[in-house]
């Protein structure tokens, strides 16, 4: 058997082993089973030790009131430098870079190429062709971009139109351009962005990287959505980065994803949601030993060709491949934030109703992602390599922000008040069954006022306004914040738990897509 066998779990049933199907059986239930045992508790607690639960929601919520400054100031400190990278000549850093040290063997940037990958479904011709518009403004020399149109067989009679009006528009524009196709239904599959994703690159490989003998090292792939704008210093951004990497083969690059492309036609929950994402990833710029790669990224070709390419029996392909990467080096593999933005569609349907349902349903897959909790563990069983420290690290790190999620919004917003429900006429009479209400709503306020931040930076954010929306609809971007409270339990916390019981009673999910419209 291949020592790295395990690369290439999808789930439980993968294993043929009975004891490590059951190991990793474990992992899958874990983390829902620990959200509801948290759940559970809270509300027996808050029956059985009203009192005790007070107190820790006082805590708790403290808890949250500094995290959220923390972040915050993470926020200040991400948007200020995006801001910075963005005003920067690239091309110019490029040229004065002394090329030594890094392990590859180039004698100029200019050696090096770009391999970006844009896997298609059901878009609109508009959508994908706003992402090579996007393409073909970028500074970085055209002669050095290879680009792949994924498109799926099944989607065939939608997309070959679209295939061949985008082919004559910028075909010959680039070094390479290819369309390919995806075929159906292919055995050990998931239907979905990393399967398609991997058809193409082992594609572009065959037909175009290998024929032309171009060195691996030498090439970097970016993984696209079919809405991904990039911004004009993008690559050049990008290849300044990988140059300068202490390991470049041996890191993941992520840029920051901002869901503004459509923003002005989005209704307002879905602008927070947009928001929000946009922000958490900012954020997360900054605490580089935890950032996991997300949606649109870029990597070293090499490294995708020793891993053997994405999984393609995965739904969260986009943070796998650095859990693939991480485990194939022992542990050797980092995400290198990149300050430059990329930006995405929010999620916009063509009803308000069709919008929450899909909004519900995009943050569910995104939950989903805690598949790669029983991957990561049960990796780190067989991986001794990898020291212990990491493994405690990033195993905390991963399986707290996923209990958080299912959790937080309801604990915080209903902790508040349970002991007073449940507590009994005992804890009715106590001081502090008078004050919990009085200091859980204080503290909350103040964190509340957090919001005030988010309004500030989402205003900064957006794009150019539409000569025909009215000065008075910028108040609906202000008030729109104040729907948080209900969006974190609605539109959080239960599709994050629904997600979770998918894996708890082995009910594995398909790849849902989230749909690109624009009015």
């Amino acid at each position: 058997m291949n020592e790295k066998y395990y690369l290439k779990i999808g789930r439980a049933s993968d294993l043929q082993n009975k004891k490590e199907r059951m190991v990793y059986r474990f992992f899958e239930i874990l983390p829902g089973a620990l959200s509801y045992t948290v759940l559970f508790l809270a509300i027996f607690l808050s029956w059985k030790l009203p009192l005790a639960v007070a107190f820790f929601i006082i805590i708790y919520d403290v808890y949250w009131l500094f995290r959220t400054i923390y972040f915050s100031f993470h926020l200040k400190a991400g948007y200020t430098k995006m801001r910075k990278y963005e005003k920067l000549d690239w091309i110019k850093k490029l040229n004065q870079l002394h090329l030594q040290g890094n392990g590859l063997k180039i004698k100029s940037w200019q050696d090096i190429y770009h391999l970006i990958i844009l896997p298609m479904y059901d878009e609109s011709q508009e959508v994908v062709r706003g992402a090579f518009l996007a393409l073909e403004q970028t500074d970085y020399p055209k002669d050095k971009l290879i680009v792949v149109l994924a498109c799926e067989e099944r989607m065939r009679a939608h997309a070959r139109n679209i295939a061949e009006c985008i082919e004559r528009e910028f075909g010959e524009k680039f070094f390479k351009f290819l369309v390919t196709w995806h075929p159906a239904s292919l055995p050990g599959e998931i239907a979905g962005h990393g399967s398609n994703d991997a058809w193409a690159a082992r594609k572009a490989k065959e037909l175009i990287i290998d024929t032309l003998r171009i060195p691996y090292p030498n090439i970097i792939v970016s993984s696209l959505d079919a809405d991904t704008c990039v911004f004009p210093k993008y690559f050049s951004c990008l290849t300044y980065h990988y140059l300068t990497a202490k390991k470049p083969t041996k890191t993941s690059y992520q840029p920051i994803p901002l869901y503004i492309n459509n923003i002005w036609q989005a209704p307002p929950i879905s602008r927070v949601f947009s928001f929000s994402s946009s922000f958490w990833h900012t954020m997360n710029q900054e605490r580089p030993e935890k950032l996991i790669t997300f949606s649109s990224h870029a990597m070293s070709f090499k490294a995708l060709v020793e891993v053997d390419f994405k999984q393609t029996n995965v739904i969260s392909d986009d943070s796998r491949i650095f859990w693939q990467c991480f485990l194939r080096y022992d542990g050797n593999y980092r995400t290198e934030p990149i300050f430059y933005p990329l930006s995405m569609d929010a999620n916009c349907a063509q009803s308000f109703l069709k919008t929450m349902v899909n909004i519900y349903k995009q943050q569910k897959r995104w939950a989903y992602g805690m598949g790669e909790i029983p991957y990561f563990l049960f990796g780190f069983l067989k991986n001794k390599k990898i020291s212990l420290s990491k493994k405690i690290s990033l195993s905390w790190e991963i399986i707290e922000g996923h209990i958080s999620w299912a959790t937080s919004a309801i604990l915080i917003f209903l902790l508040g008040w349970l002991p007073l429900v449940l507590g009994g006429s005992e804890f009715s009479q106590t001081l502090v069954s008078y004050n919990l209400p009085k200091i859980t709503g204080f503290l909350l306020t103040i964190a509340m006022i957090g919001l005030v931040g988010s309004i500030y930076f989402s205003m900064l954010l957006l794009p150019p306004k539409p000569p025909d929306y009215g000065k008075y609809k910028y108040a609906f971007l202000v008030l729109e914040w104040f729907l948080i409270p209900f969006t974190m339990i609605f539109f959080t916390a239960l599709p994050a738990l629904s997600a979770q019981t998918h894996w708890l009673l082995g009910k594995y999910m398909g790849f849902w897509v989230t749909p690109k419209i624009r009015k």
